[in-house]
């Protein structure tokens, strides 16, 4: 059975290839010509909401430290 923090692991690295492969077809569309600007607006805050995604598994994976 796996803990809370490997679920998390395991998690974090599908939104970090999430993430790549986002990137990778933003740049792709972005260098055609004509390409349409509210689909890589689109594409672009998706991939946004993927990185706080992945900001916040990992706040969790870290322990607070008290002052």
């Amino acid at each position: 059975m796996q803990t809370d923090n490997e679920i998390r692991r395991k998690r974090i690295l599908e939104l970090n290839l999430e993430h790549r492969d986002r990137d990778d077809v933003i740049a792709t569309l972005a260098a055609r010509p004509g390409q349409d600007q509210l689909q890589l607006q689109r594409l672009k805050k998706k991939k946004l909401l993927v990185k706080d995604q992945i900001w916040q598994l990992e706040r969790q994976l870290t322990p607070d430290i008290a002052a």
